[in-house]
């Protein structure tokens, strides 16, 4: 597909056909990267994306931590108060 550039301010800016758009499934906000001299224009990804779906499997295991209890010598030692 063919466009042309167009002044924004000191800028410039393409407009993308809302067909386009729609089959990329952008939203307002996306990700620039450049590559060579290629521009790719990609969604921007939420930060939490799945994070519920990991908490309830985490969850489902009963367990709920990540990684192994490891002691030291702070958990080892009696501790007088």
């Amino acid at each position: 597909m063919k466009t042309k550039l167009v002044r924004i301010g000191n800028s410039r800016g393409i407009r993308l056909p809302k067909l386009l758009i729609e089959q990329a499934g952008l939203a307002d906000d996306v990700q620039l990267e450049l590559q060579g001299r290629t521009v790719l224009i990609r969604s921007l990804a939420s930060a939490r994306t799945g994070w519920a779906e990991a908490a309830a499997a985490l969850a489902a295991t009963g367990d709920g931590l990540l990684d192994p209890v490891v002691t030291t010598a702070f958990d080892r030692d009696e501790w007088a108060w």
